[in-house]
């Protein structure tokens, strides 16, 4: 970029001593060519070049073979009989058309290194354990089960699971999110995050290949190969296009003076016209602006921690009308808690307590949550003569009491009446009852919490124009009603299996109106088959998922939900800043070139049609980096 600037400033510096010179002496048409030479050489020789490579390989039709045959012919047309020299002209044109390329080039990596510093997640050495002593490597050398240390300060070089150590991570490279992730022994970690506060040590679960970081940074980095509707006919339009518009330049020079009394006369009229035609037609804001666009639009979305992995794809998104979301881990956290203790006849901290302790050996997600509920273990209680009963509960003697815990099968089994809860008609989830020595206690509800932003994503979906948010589960009817009744969804369809939910989405696509798109919202591990059905996938929560960053057509790397509505936002602000770029750019071309046509534009005017429009749509690209 530099070398190409110091060859614009000393064009335009050469220019001028070519025009005063042409001012101060009576040259010769052919030393006044050699004057101009200097400078349109000089500035130009790069794209004379690259013209005649594209002549030499059968495709000449491009901004390149333009800009040659209309300023060789400017330079020449004053050796017609009767014609004005039109050389600084030339020089004019060349020089400007290379300052668009210059700011084409300004504009392009300065998205590229928006992108990169936003991306900048790719760790360069690995402090990793060997026989006693920590060596700095590259990550590509450690192998899985490895200890590498990552310092305060440092970048997570691979995934793998903290084995010693506590820290708070700084996620935002990934998520777009600023608040800090703690983590401590036993915890996943993944590559790419920053290490803020204290020292970790982690076992090594993935190669460097194979790592969190390198998987975003490949798509990011492959997202240009999926084009745009926009993208790729603006691409077959340029080939069209050009030969037309080549073929009615000749026509624009030679046909109107054969109708003229004077051939010779009329014909360097209309051959600057012709050539201010070339000049005007030459489709550089659409070729450069509308894929920067989409360019920019992934880039700024990613700042966001919304990862689209191509332009075809945020077509879909700006059109979608109908989002279809999985409940568990999209909608809700996924982990079951204590959402309520009803007890019957004795304090509920106790019958916490007691139904605590009898789960404490099981891993059950139902025995995690009653632990973590009443995590006091370590209070001296005799706990003996565990049974389990599977698909039932469990029992044991706590302190010499016999405490049973479980569904109803059990309280059956053991001959116990449950009694009707009178207070669950606010808390939908699973009714774990407790009975102590054959008699009923009370019972725990269980359920899985609603995601903080979870109606907040619904509400704005709805802003957005989203006609239908459906919600498909594999859990219980009651369960899938009580959300869809908080969050105002307009539909949901409960105890449903992974090919029910084929079939449901199939059954939405059937109905849904012309010319608009489904999306599926998923947590990209257990709903491939359903993410790929749908016209597009998103996946949430893709912090670390392998499952969600290849399955999905988008990938949000966080858990919020309404990063949906963000992602779409994005989408079509896109589009929009494409299609005004699009219709301005042949508005002023088609009014330039009528202009052309009839005398009226002058040079000047067509370089403005093409550079100057290149330039502004090339700001306004850039305006979709900014999300």
């Amino acid at each position: 970029m530099n070398k190409k600037l110091l060859r614009i400033i000393l064009t335009a510096l050469l220019l001028m001593v070519a025009y005063v010179v042409e001012r101060s002496f009576q040259l010769p048409t052919w030393q006044l060519l050699l004057v101009y030479l200097v400078p349109y050489l000089l500035i130009g020789h790069d794209v004379l070049a690259e013209a005649w490579e594209g002549i030499m390989e059968g495709d000449p039709f491009d901004e390149d073979f333009l800009m040659a045959i209309a300023t060789i012919g400017a330079l020449l047309i004053g050796f017609l009989p009767g014609a004005e020299a039109q050389m600084p002209e030339a020089v004019f044109v060349m020089l400007f058309f290379q300052l668009g390329e210059l700011f084409e080039d300004y504009a392009e990596d300065k998205s590229r290194d928006s992108i990169a510093e936003m991306m900048d997640i790719r760790p360069d050495t690995a402090n990793v354990e060997r026989q006693g002593h920590v060596m700095t490597v590259s990550p590509e050398e450690v192998s899985v089960g490895e200890i590498i240390i990552v310092k305060p300060g440092e970048k997570i070089p691979l995934d793998g699971r903290v084995t010693e150590g506590s820290s708070a991570l700084n996620t935002v490279a990934l998520t777009g999110e600023s608040m800090p992730r703690h983590v401590g022994q036993g915890d996943e970690v993944i590559s790419g995050c920053v290490n803020t506060s204290g020292l970790l040590k982690v076992e090594v679960s993935k190669t460097f290949g194979e790592s969190t970081a390198m998987k975003i940074i490949n798509l990011v980095e492959n997202a240009s190969e999926n084009k745009s509707k926009s993208e790729t006919f603006i691409r077959r339009f340029a080939h069209v296009y050009t030969p037309i518009v080549v073929l009615a330049a000749v026509a624009l020079a030679l046909v109107p003076p054969l109708f003229a009394d004077d051939f010779l006369t009329a014909f360097p009229v209309w051959l600057y016209r012709a050539l201010t035609f070339l000049v005007v037609s030459c489709p550089c804001a659409l070729v450069v602006s509308v894929p920067l666009t989409f360019f920019a639009g992934i880039g700024g979305a990613s700042r966001h921690g919304i990862l689209i992995k191509g332009g075809n794809f945020m077509d879909t998104l700006a059109k979608t009308s109908t989002v279809v979301f999985d409940k568990t881990g999209t909608l809700t956290h996924g982990n079951f808690a204590v959402e309520a203790v009803h007890p019957d006849h004795i304090d509920a901290e106790e019958l916490l307590h007691l139904a605590a302790h009898v789960e404490r050996y099981s891993t059950h997600p139902i025995a995690m949550s009653l632990k973590n509920a009443y995590p006091h273990e370590q209070d001296d209680c005799l706990i003996a003569d565990i049974k389990e009963t599977a698909g039932q509960g469990i029992s044991a003697k706590v302190n010499g009491r016999t405490v049973s815990v479980g569904n109803e099968k059990l309280m059956k089994a053991l001959g116990i009446t449950t009694q009707p809860c009178q207070l669950c008609h606010d808390h939908a989830g699973t009714t774990v009852h407790v009975a102590i020595d054959g008699e009923y206690a009370g019972h725990i509800v269980i359920a899985d919490k609603i995601k903080d932003d979870a109606r907040e994503a619904i509400d704005q979906l709805k802003s957005l124009g989203i006609t239908k948010a459906v919600m498909l589960t594999g859990d219980h009817r009651d369960v899938a009603h009580h959300v869809a009744q908080a969050l105002r969804l307009d539909d949901y369809k409960a105890e449903l299996l992974p090919a029910d939910k084929v079939i449901a989405v199939e059954e939405l696509l059937r109905t849904k109106p012309v010319g608009h798109q489904l999306a599926f919202v998923g947590d990209g591990i257990n709903d491939a088959p359903v993410l790929a059905r749908a016209d597009i996938g998103i996946a949430m929560g893709g912090l670390g998922s392998d499952a969600a960053i290849e399955a999905a057509d988008v990938v949000l790397m966080d858990d919020k939900p309404s990063k949906i509505a963000k992602a779409i936002r994005i989408a079509r602000r896109t589009i929009g800043i494409a299609k005004q770029n699009v219709w301005f750019a042949i508005g002023i071309k088609v009014a330039v070139l009528l202009l052309a046509t009839i005398g009226i534009a002058s040079m000047g005017l067509a370089v403005f049609a093409d550079v100057g429009v290149m330039v502004l749509a090339v700001l306004n690209a850039m305006r979709a980096l900014r999300q």
